[in-house]
């Protein structure tokens, strides 16, 4: 797809949605192509899940829960 740099402006959002989408869209200025849009060709990776497998959580580790909501619940830094 070709537009004009002016016309671009005003669709912007759009056409970043279109190259992300794949479609590449070319710029032009008074009808020559001077820039080209396109998706990036770095990934983004999502920080969901990415320490999987890293290191294991201890059966344990709620133990003591009791005791430490006690200390809190006393805490003269605590409201209440």
């Amino acid at each position: 797809m070709q537009i004009a740099i002016a016309e671009a402006k005003a669709q912007f959002a759009d056409l970043i949605r279109r190259a992300e989408a794949g479609e590449e869209i070319e710029l032009t200025r008074y009808g020559r192509p001077v820039a080209r849009l396109t998706a990036s060709s770095r990934r983004v990776n999502s920080l969901i899940g990415c320490a999987k497998g890293q290191f294991s959580v201890p059966d344990d580790i709620n133990d003591g829960d009791d005791q430490i909501a006690g200390l809190f619940r006393t805490s003269s830094l605590l409201p209440g």
